[in-house]
């Protein structure tokens, strides 16, 4: 039996049964959720094809109305279906390892950035490792923000210490 009313043909494959192609659409529909989720820089790295990219930008115009949003993310997992997908999946795969390995670097920098407030030593092994820092800047950020922490005030030259840093670390 073909479903007429939209052209889909999801309810004659042979040898499914209808809780895993119920799974399957969950899945796309998910997936959907995912793309719609990603920043419009983020897509651009995705092999999309035209009509999902025209499904994605009105879904970020419906952002705000909650059901019209749900709807059209089902309309997203239904466009899906008929798409090889593998290209996408690896791309999104990238993406996310990409976002963890910048969480992880990031971490690294707010742990070092915690240990020179700490240790004068790795304060010294840092400028041993980068000649190129501002020394005297360091040594300021890090004298300003420990009478931050003491003084309970907002943490300006916390920050500022992460930002002098930053670049010194993903350079390496």
């Amino acid at each position: 039996m073909t479903n007429f009313i939209n052209g889909d043909t999801w309810d004659e494959e042979e040898g499914k049964s209808k809780s895993q192609i119920k799974r399957e659409m969950h899945a796309l529909q998910e997936l959907g959720e995912e793309l719609v989720a990603l920043s419009p820089a983020a897509r651009a790295k995705l092999p999309l094809d035209e009509e999902l990219v025209a499904a994605l930008l009105l879904a970020d115009k419906l952002s705000k109305k909650h059901e019209a949003l749900r709807r059209h993310i089902q309309f997203i997992g239904r466009l899906m279906r008929d798409r090889d997908l593998k290209e996408l999946e690896q791309g999104l795969a990238l993406l996310r390892n990409t976002n963890q390995a910048a969480t992880r670097q990031f971490h690294k920098i707010e742990l070092l950035r915690d240990k020179m407030l700490e240790d004068n030593d790795v304060v010294t092994a840092f400028i041993a490792d980068h000649p190129t820092v501002d020394t005297q800047q360091l040594r300021q950020l890090i004298r300003n923000a420990k009478k931050e922490q003491e003084k309970q005030l907002p943490p300006k030259a916390y920050r500022e210490l992460f930002q002098l840093i930053k670049p010194l670390i993903l350079k390496s």
